[in-house]
């Protein structure tokens, strides 16, 4: 069935604010026949989440949403059907996770220079068991009245501009695309929209990803247009999803189950991966 697969969703592993079995359970609602989960820098909703899917018929393909350093920025970058068992992409996982700790640790001392109350472990209690965001920061300034929702806590607080230069030790692009195809995975640039110039979007294709996020709530129907064309023209896949993360977390909330695509950008998708790892088996 076309126009049934989303492949970009969030769950407790990372920002989201369902478990992965819930998540499921509202995929199969949605009629939704095809997901991944997408968490930031972790697999473990995704490895949670495999049982249930099973149990309801919906295909899950391993995703992981990877954040990534390119040219002093961070890169958010769709990683799929990877080898969940490949040594080397876990332990680039578990060196993002710590990463994500000293950056909120950094992020929490700025915001306290600015005279807010907060606390790394305030931070920590609302991240739960999910790897630490600047999103869970927000919820703390809310829980405290200093904004009134995640939009306002990142336009007044938690932007990129707001915060200036964080020194991070994320994965660099051309290390995660290492690593990543190494493991047989596959790789799109998430929602590049709002985020890039079409010079640094072929920058970044020429540091060797796969395909482009066309489709995503952020894009209008003609900037989807746009990309798509782009991906047809350059040969790259074509991935898109709803950026669903739960109960208002995000404006993109309403998108999931509407937002998706077709099988047919799902089967390309899974036939460069299965290239990939055939090709890998064979230089072994």
């Amino acid at each position: 069935m076309l126009g049934k697969a989303d492949l970009h969703t969030h769950t407790i592993a990372s920002d989201g604010a369902y478990t992965p079995e819930e998540l499921l359970e509202k995929a199969f609602e949605k009629k939704l026949k095809i997901i991944s989960i997408t968490d930031h820098d972790t697999i473990k909703g995704y490895l949670k989440g495999k049982e249930k899917a099973k149990e309801l018929g919906i295909e899950l393909i391993p995703g992981v949403e990877v954040t990534a350093v390119w040219n002093k920025r961070e890169v958010h970058i769709l990683t799929y059907c990877f080898d969940e068992d490949d040594q080397e992409f876990r332990r680039m996982l578990l060196n993002q996770k710590k990463s994500r700790v000293k950056r909120m640790e950094r992020i929490v001392k700025k915001l306290q220079s600015k005279g807010l109350d907060i606390t790394m472990d305030e931070v920590r209690a609302e991240a739960g068991p999910g790897n630490i965001g600047r999103p869970h920061a927000a919820s703390v300034l809310i829980n405290k009245g200093y904004v009134a929702s995640v939009a306002e806590a990142f336009i007044r607080y938690l932007s990129t501009d707001k915060l200036g230069h964080i020194k991070t030790m994320y994965v660099s692009v051309e290390e995660l695309v290492k690593i990543a195809k190494k493991a047989g995975g596959v790789l799109s640039l998430a929602h590049p929209g709002p985020l890039y110039t079409q010079s640094e979007i072929d920058e970044l294709m020429a540091l060797g990803l796969d395909g482009l996020e066309c489709i995503h709530p952020s894009h209008n129907f003609n900037l989807q247009r746009s990309f798509s064309k782009i991906a047809e023209r350059d040969n790259l896949l074509i991935t898109g999803g709803s950026d669903f993360h739960g109960k208002g977390k995000k404006d993109y909330d309403p998108y999931f189950g509407i937002v998706t695509v077709g099988d047919q950008h799902v089967m390309s998708l899974k036939r460069m991966a299965r290239r990939r790892r055939e090709l890998t088996r064979m230089n072994n």
